[in-house]
């Protein structure tokens, strides 16, 4: 029982990491490609966009499931799919309304090509939004995951991992203990990765880092003000 909980954490958390790494880099692109450009590219982009989403992917998973084995890989390629859509809004927003700075606009003058305003300029301060969302698309990864085994249509049969614990604690009612630690496992390990991720974003959050530094040299800053009317 612990063998098989370690081994679907492990499961889990690299299945999570890795699809959200592959989500964020498309969701990035086509969000900076639709709220830079604008016009008829956004309008297409999202038109596309809206199409994709009302794509029912449980009922494309189900049937491509029965069709081909799934592993690892080809799970993580059938929702990678699916999954890159989740940022383009906000990655769009932020460029839309970046792309109109002065600090953008000096840049254009200078000559400076568009993809490099895009990632040296306007990216950095889209990051921010960004990283508040990458928790929340880990989590979805990781339950998605957890479903689609509980429900017989993710890994194959035999694989360690924490849907397919579930499944058998539903099916021996007898032992609870089976379902209960999977459960507890799974409730632990998501509210773990959204600390770590609001920290993260903590970290990076330029607002508050600045923030930070004001108030450290706030005191420092009043007392050369008294200093210097005392002299005077």
């Amino acid at each position: 029982m612990v063998a098989r909980l370690i081994y679907g954490f492990r499961i889990s958390v690299l299945f999570g990491l890795v699809l959200t790494a592959f989500s964020s880099v498309v969701g990035i692109m086509a969000g900076a490609v639709q709220g830079y450009f604008g016009g008829i590219t956004d309008l297409l982009f999202q038109r596309f966009i809206e199409i994709w989403q009302g794509l029912p992917t449980l009922f494309l998973l189900i049937i491509l499931s029965s069709v081909v084995t799934p592993n690892f890989w080809w799970l993580l390629g059938l929702l990678l799919l699916f999954s890159w859509t989740s940022l383009v809004h906000v990655v769009r927003a932020e460029f839309l309304r970046a792309r109109n700075f002065d600090y953008v606009r000096a840049a254009r003058a200078l000559g400076a090509t568009d993809a490099t305003i895009m990632v040296r300029h306007v990216l950095p301060n889209a990051m921010v939004a960004t990283l508040t969302f990458l928790p929340f698309i880990l989590n979805g990864s990781i339950t998605t995951l957890t479903a689609l085994d509980f429900l017989g249509f993710g890994l194959p049969p035999g694989s360690p991992s924490l849907g397919e614990l579930l499944a058998q604690g539903k099916a021996n009612l007898q032992a609870p203990w089976l379902g209960l630690t999977a459960f507890f496992v799974l409730a632990i390990m998501l509210s773990l990765l959204i600390f770590i991720g609001e920290a993260v974003r903590d970290a990076f959050d330029p607002r508050k880092t600045i923030g930070q530094l004001s108030t450290a040299t706030g005191p420092a800053n009043e007392a050369g003000a008294v200093a210097q009317k005392a002299a005077e």
